[in-house]
């Protein structure tokens, strides 16, 4: 007999939100999550401050987000814009405002509609490096791919970015009113009073299917291994995971189909470095006469952390250092220690305060998403020709395994918060309609 109608891998926004839908509508509903908290590629430490968490993953809600902001309205918390100015250094490292950082990067994006097949960003922004016209131009949108998308612009398609900037989700940028753990807690609760029964610290080993009939096998902290079986299951596991093998991959038997497989090859996992700065007072509002009193945002290029930036409009102690990309990547063998100590060094001089910058420091704070095995990386992006890959991860198998997570969003917002919502929601729509049939 089965243990539940359905299983969903993972306790991220995906899966707490089919959890939830699926629940709600009286099938049994069990969730495992490899981490002994929720919330995936979303975590956080309180901060000095209540009511400002430090966020060490997802932080920001892009676009429109429908799904995001109707659960922030549940949780009674609100989205609040980021407004705020936009500082960016000049050749001669001084910082300058900066007010459209991206228009022109979509601008340039937008000819990728002349293109008869799809390029690498690479290839794609060498067609225009003999303009000297365009130089500041084409550094603008490197920066946006690998700062903003995480990629690495090598491998990176440009015809995705292209239709990411169309879709509007990089339009406007809030932030969570409180951070995004009120929306967590809410999502929870409202799982549990549905009656989800979810299992913390429960690493899926292997994933047998046939259709109407699945069986996971799971190993718990204690070392115990079960096998939880389920009429279907909603696999919510990030890229990165999916794509791993060898020790601690997750075997699904039989194989996935090849198309499923062929689209795993076309999502890449790309790399983040966040670090989070927290200060004893908000010192760079008083430098340089208050200038930078209303900063959201600091971009330095030539620095090891390519932007910073405050909580505003919230006002607090704390700042983020950001590198995507390759740069990430190539950070990788460094110490946590090490990256705290680059963000600061950086922070300071960026704003040529570098001494002040170290009084006021009181303690950096991060997470290893390259190097965690729940996550390994970031968020994903499309490489090279990868078309319809989204779409066609986030296909049913067989009536049976359903799949769900921010990689298989397909309208642009795919490495967010909302993405990973609004998939979720859609797979237990498909759930609903394969298990009544």
């Amino acid at each position: 007999m089965a243990d539940a109608d359905v299983v969903v891998i993972g306790a991220g926004a995906a899966g707490l939100a089919a959890a939830r839908s699926l629940a709600e509508r009286s099938f049994r509903v069990i969730v495992v999550e490899a981490r002994d908290r929720i919330g995936g590629r979303v975590a956080w430490l309180p901060g000095a401050r209540a009511f400002v968490p430090l966020e060490l993953g997802a932080e920001f809600i892009h676009g429109p987000a429908a799904e995001t902001r109707a659960l922030l309205r549940e949780a009674g918390a609100a989205a609040i814009d980021v407004g705020g100015a936009g500082w960016a250094c000049d050749a001669n490292g001084k910082l300058q405002r900066e007010d459209d950082r991206f228009s022109k990067s979509a601008e340039i994006f937008e000819r990728t509609r002349s293109l008869a097949v799809d390029e690498s960003v690479d290839q794609f922004l060498r067609r225009f490096e003999n303009d000297a016209a365009m130089r500041e131009t084409l550094a603008t949108a490197r920066a946006f791919v690998e700062g903003f998308d995480a990629a690495d612009p090598a491998i990176a398609s440009a015809r995705s970015i292209a239709d990411e900037l169309r879709s509007g989700v990089d339009s406007t940028v809030a932030r969570p009113l409180g951070g995004y753990p009120p929306m967590f807690a809410r999502l929870h609760e409202a799982c549990t009073t549905a009656g989800v029964v979810t299992n913390l610290s429960t690493i899926v080993r292997r994933v047998g299917w046939r259709r109407g009939d699945v069986a996971v096998e799971v190993r718990t902290a204690a070392g115990e291994e079960r096998t939880i079986r389920a009429r279907a299951a909603i696999v919510t596991l990030p890229i990165g995971v999916l794509r791993h093998r060898g020790e601690s991959e997750v075997v699904f038997d039989p194989v996935l189909p090849e198309a499923k497989r062929a689209a795993l090859a076309s999502i890449e996992m790309g790399d983040v470095v966040k670090v989070v700065l927290s200060f004893r007072t908000a010192f760079w509002e008083r430098v340089r006469d208050g200038q930078h009193q209303d900063a959201s945002f600091f971009r330095c290029m030539d620095q090891t952390f390519a932007a910073y930036w405050t909580q505003l409009p919230v006002r607090s102690e704390s700042v983020v250092a950001w590198v995507g990309g390759p740069r990430a990547t190539a950070l990788a063998r460094l110490s946590q220690g090490e990256l705290v100590e680059r963000a600061l060094g950086g922070f300071g001089a960026l704003l040529h305060e570098t001494a002040l910058a170290r009084e006021e420091f009181a303690g950096g704070s991060m997470h290893d998403w390259h190097a965690d095995p729940f996550a390994r990386g970031a968020y994903s992006y499309l490489a090279v020709g990868g078309g319809d890959a989204r779409v066609t991860l986030g296909a049913p198998v067989d009536a049976t395994l359903f799949f769900a997570g921010e990689a298989t969003s397909n309208d642009g917002q795919g490495g967010t918060v909302n993405g990973a919502l609004e998939t979720g929601e859609r797979a237990a729509r498909e759930v609903l309609v394969a298990l009544h049939a």
